[in-house]
């Protein structure tokens, strides 16, 4: 009798914890069609913001399919999510949506070499775990946003040959982990903010072709131990070459051309013996050229007149 009482005590137990496995697995399932139909709806929105797709690529991007299967998204393999975005070089022309926003696994967002225009939605300050933007070479206009100093992972910032004005926002100082600003051809103006000449984790800086204007600090690479390549080329940038450029040691390209620089050439510029590029031309340079350049061995274009 005890014996029978235990076994029917441990089949109820069983039939229990089955149950709420159950419905755990049910409740998951649940989450996780709602956020992948949160994402289905961020990106449709997105397609009905696209007024030309010449070559139809966005065809599969249909309610009927897998968000996961649409061209140029990628999923995350653990939570089915949207992790990349790509529509880079798909002759798209259209606006961005603030429903983008919604995208909250979103890593990488590629629309290089495209025609959005317009402005960007504040909505895209939600998509915390951004580590890539990259928007070169389409027609987007306004300032850049404040918010994009608010993306703790973000490593790679590109905007480069869009018609963005203003200034260069203080706040991308805030990127702890950023390795690369690109804003060139594009229509800023102002100072380059000191902040950024203080991110240690930065390789590239490209401010190349804007209306930007003032001096450098001369201590311009004290933090920036690993800039690879620093280019400030046609713009309004006045005074001295930079004395301590030398402190760059991991520079390979340097570009300096088509402002108003004035002064001498720094001789310890020769103690960057790994550039391979060095544009100083149309400023206004005075003396000669220092002998310890000589010891660049590893430089293929010098340009100076």
């Amino acid at each position: 009798m005890e014996r029978s009482r235990f076994l029917l005590s441990i089949t109820l137990l069983l039939v229990h914890c089955s149950c709420i496995y159950v419905a755990k697995s049910t409740l998951g399932t649940g989450a996780a069609q709602t956020n992948t139909t949160t994402d289905q709806g961020a990106l449709l929105a997105l397609k009905a913001h696209i007024t030309g797709d010449p070559q139809n690529i966005l065809v599969n991007w249909s309610a009927t399919t897998s968000v996961c299967n649409w061209v140029g998204v990628t999923c995350g393999a653990r939570h089915l999510r949207v992790s990349v975005l790509n529509l880079s070089y798909m002759g798209l022309t259209g606006t961005i949506p603030p429903n983008l926003g919604n995208l909250s696994f979103l890593a990488e967002m590629h629309f290089g070499n495209n025609s959005f225009h317009g402005t960007l939605p504040h909505e895209l300050s939600y998509l915390r775990r951004l580590k890539l933007i990259s928007f070169v070479y389409n027609n987007f206009m306004g300032f850049i946003p404040l918010w994009f100093g608010s993306f703790p992972k973000l490593q790679s910032f590109k905007l480069y040959g869009n018609q963005f004005s203003g200034r260069v926002p203080r706040e991308i100082g805030n990127l702890t982990q950023l390795r690369e600003i690109d804003l060139g051809v594009n229509n800023l103006t102002g100072h380059v903010p000191v902040r950024v000449f203080n991110m240690s984790s930065l390789t590239t800086l490209d401010l190349f072709g804007n209306n930007l204007n003032g001096g450098l600090p001369d201590n311009i690479c004290q933090h920036l131990p690993s800039l690879q390549e620093l280019n400030l080329g046609r713009n309004q940038f006045d005074g001295p070459l930079p004395s301590k450029l030398w402190q760059c040691t991991q520079l390979l390209y340097l570009t300096l051309g088509g402002n108003t620089f004035s002064g001498s050439i720094p001789k310890k510029i020769g103690n960057l013996t790994q550039l391979r590029e060095i544009y100083l031309d149309v400023n206004k340079l005075t003396g000669t050229i220092p002998d310890e350049m000589g010891d660049l061995q590893n430089l293929e274009i010098l340009t100076i007149e």
